[in-house]
């Protein structure tokens, strides 16, 4: 009988995902090894919301976790758009504070973050037939900030 392949299961996805869940535990726990073995030393960031609130990038940029007080604890981690190599992950902090990463990753390793405080975010895929802007796209994921009105928050569009 041939034993069961679970490393066969496995998709790029899936390891992206589980990727950007091993990241955020990794930050939890301050092990700057892990967090540089799965993050680009020239990571893409790009954050939208006060500036304040741009606590990833101190987190992996190295600076102790004593001088960052803000935690990331997602609600939940989804891949977007199969075979684009797209994670994204969302949470809040009481209800002041809700926030999205879109994880952008190549052969596991993440090559690009976009950070979003306070901003309700829809991403819409346009390559999946559509010839231009006014043909519509589909959404493949959006915001769901519990406890904050959507009409309170600033709305992005991101388009893949």
């Amino acid at each position: 009988m041939e034993a069961y392949n679970v490393e066969r299961l496995t998709t790029p996805e899936m390891k992206n995902r589980e990727n950007i869940e091993l990241l955020y535990r990794a930050l939890q726990q301050g092990d700057a090894s892990t967090v540089a073995k799965l993050v680009a030393s020239d990571v893409e960031w790009w954050f939208h919301g006060p500036h304040n609130c741009q606590h990833m990038m101190r987190l992996l940029t190295g600076e102790p976790p004593s001088q960052v007080s803000f935690r990331f604890e997602p609600s939940s981690v989804q891949v977007v758009v199969p075979g684009h190599g797209c994670v994204i992950a969302e949470g809040w902090e009481g209800s002041q504070v809700y926030w999205v990463h879109v994880w952008k990753l190549k052969d596991g390793e993440v090559t690009e973050l976009r950070e979003y405080f306070n901003t309700w975010i829809t991403v819409t895929d346009y390559s999946r037939g559509a010839i231009g802007w006014d043909m519509g796209g589909c959404t493949v994921w959006e915001s769901v900030p519990r406890d904050l009105p959507r009409g309170s928050l600033p709305s992005l569009l991101l388009a893949i």
